[in-house]
């Protein structure tokens, strides 16, 4: 008999839905021409992307299409923006100085370390409290005639926390400069009018939310100018060179149009299994777990925790035989043997750091799923702090 599998992994990515397969499907087969071509197969292709634009467009209550800009991915949507947006003001001679938070996302977090180690820009890397909040009294001591942009993110991808995103966005206007947010976790979970917010830039990820991988959206707000990152032609406004990937670029506007759609219930479906989650684990492992991140303020379906003298990655490999897939922290860093910097940046000792999992869970997970999680967890860590102590 097949093990059940548990799937607990909803914020590296989620399961492509049955209706966004079912537009994009055509894009491959049947209206497969490149969307800059002139001729009416061209044309067609065209017609499609940029209904998917407006669709996006209207669903972040942006004040025009234009301001929506298709991308590869997540990554490439937040390298453009702040690469983008620095070079930019560079070649106009208006500010070096770049402004983000300990705990983003690499694609933010690494781009721009690069610019300040080898272009020479000023970097300021904002600290964050101990639930992961970076304090906006912080932004504001830190910020200089010459910041050019501060990027935090909407909501931490480990530990599930939520800025205060409008309030930072506006100490960064008040003193003239541009503010992005990396919303690859937040954007399907809540509702946006990012034309009287004050975001100029926003990156979006559309296989978080039931979506294609290998496309990114970024909102660009009229009037930001950017330098591209890929250069060699003129397509997306000339901001991202290449062919565009239509049938993706359909599928999201798609998959974003069903998240809001659905939005109050889904979110309410996430809170019922999430808040189980955190329960059922602190109860069951009272002395040698600890929630991280915000108790609140953090994203509807992120339960996150440490473990004291535990590997998240010894772990997750027993969570996997078991059936249950889950998370150390990002994706993009599982399998690092590492103290979570994230986890450090609240000021959790060692004894903590390497026993970070994240369980994320999305529409088709069930409350029957979560007990069995409920009841399987507490044996597992209880079985290697055991051979923690043995070994220690």
């Amino acid at each position: 008999m097949q093990k059940q599998r548990i799937y607990l992994d909803n914020g590296a990515s989620t399961q492509l839905d049955r209706q966004v397969l079912q537009v994009m499907l055509p894009f491959w087969t049947e209206t497969y021409g490149n969307s800059s071509s002139h001729h009416s197969f061209g044309r067609q292709a065209e017609q499609a992307l940029e209904e998917a634009r407006t669709t996006v467009a209207k669903l972040l209550g942006a004040a025009a299409s234009e301001e929506i800009v298709f991308t590869g991915c997540g990554s490439e949507s937040d390298n453009l923006a702040v690469r983008g947006a620095m070079w930019a003001a560079r070649a106009h001679g208006k500010g070096n100085h770049l402004i983000t938070s300990c705990i983003e996302h690499s694609a933010v977090g690494q781009t721009a370390v690069s610019l300040h180690t080898h272009h020479g820009f000023d970097l300021t890397i904002l600290p964050v409290d101990h639930s992961g909040q970076v304090r906006p009294a912080d932004l504001e001591a830190a910020i200089r005639p010459d910041t050019v942009l501060v990027s935090i993110m909407a909501a931490n991808n480990e530990i599930g926390t939520l800025q205060p995103i409008d309030e930072l966005g506006a100490i960064a206007h008040a003193y003239g400069a541009l503010f992005h947010t990396d919303a690859v976790q937040a954007v399907a979970v809540q509702r946006w009018q990012l034309a009287q917010q004050p975001i100029d830039l926003l990156s979006v990820a559309p296989h978080k939310f039931y979506g294609p991988k290998g496309m990114g959206m970024l909102y660009v707000r009229q009037g930001v100018e950017l330098q591209p990152e890929l250069t060699g032609g003129s397509h997306e406004n000339g901001l991202r060179a290449g062919t565009v990937n239509v049938p993706f670029a359909v599928g999201a506007a798609k998959a974003l149009e069903l998240a809001m759609a659905d939005l109050p219930e889904t979110v309410a479906h996430y809170q019922r299994l999430r808040d189980r989650l955190i329960e059922g684990v602190l109860t069951a492992v009272p002395d040698n777990a600890i929630l991280t991140g915000h108790p609140t303020h953090r994203l509807p379906h992120n339960a996150s925790f440490a473990f004291r003298h535990l590997s998240g990655n010894d772990l997750l490999m027993h969570l996997d035989m078991a059936g249950i897939a889950a998370s150390s922290g990002s994706a993009c860093k599982s399998g690092d043997p590492k103290p979570s910097a994230v986890l450090e940046a609240l000021g959790l000792g060692r004894e903590w750091t390497k026993g970070g999992l994240r369980l994320t869970v999305g529409r088709h997970n069930t409350m029957d799923e979560i007990e069995q999680v409920v009841a399987t967890l507490p044996r597992l860590v209880a079985k290697l702090q055991k051979i923690h102590v043995m070994f220690a």
